[in-house]
């Protein structure tokens, strides 16, 4: 059975909202895409990235997220090959009820109906792990339906003051268990957590 394993960059007060450019997602007058950016240099956050993005059997994407990447990783440079090989080449599962196929991007299938039953219908087939990256409203609900089996965050000193967040109020207690901790030149936390059990 394949895990499912959520990476996210967040802001302290937990706005992963437009990480790395202004234009990315100013929804709701969102003023401060790009929070993350000073932090993007950092050798262990570069790693991290790398070993997540590169160890995944697939990918689960929300629409932003993939109309983002479809938008740079198919004709990104050489220097990001780490990165934009596995995500050019590996399969891509996205989470729409607007877009249509054939999705541009190569490998990619559009999830149907329910998306929690069709991630819950790929964790049981065969094969790597599927990363979910970014899309928040989409891990929002895979949380919701017990869907996630490791969260990979890495939360910058940095406070946006509201935006879009991965966790939001619906009165649940969700307990978890730290597996990873790591901090970078820049104070960036690198953590890693999987539900906890007993």
């Amino acid at each position: 059975m394949r895990k499912v394993i959520v990476s996210e960059w967040m802001t302290l007060d937990g706005v992963a909202q437009a990480p790395m450019s202004p234009g990315e997602d100013p929804d709701g007058g969102f003023r401060h895409g790009g929070w993350h950016v000073p932090h993007a240099g950092d050798a262990a956050f570069q790693q991290r990235v790398a070993e997540t993005v590169g160890a995944a059997g697939a990918y689960i994407l929300g629409r932003r997220t993939y109309e983002t990447f479809a938008a740079f990783w198919p004709s990104a440079p050489r220097e990001q090959a780490v990165l934009a090989d596995p995500l050019n080449e590996r399969p891509k599962y996205v989470a729409s009820s607007t877009l249509s196929e054939p999705l541009a991007w190569q490998h990619s299938t559009l999830l149907r109906g329910d998306v929690a039953k069709a991630v819950a219908a790929l964790k049981r087939e065969e094969g790597g792990d599927l990363l979910v990256i970014g899309s928040t409203r989409l891990v929002r609900t895979l949380i919701e339906r017990d869907l996630v089996d490791e969260l990979r965050l890495i939360i910058d000193p940095v406070l946006a003051g509201g935006g879009k967040r991965v966790f939001h109020d619906d009165g649940v207690l969700r307990r978890l268990r730290l597996t990873h901790s790591e901090v970078t030149a820049t104070g960036s936390l690198i953590l890693t957590y999987v539900p906890a059990t007993g």
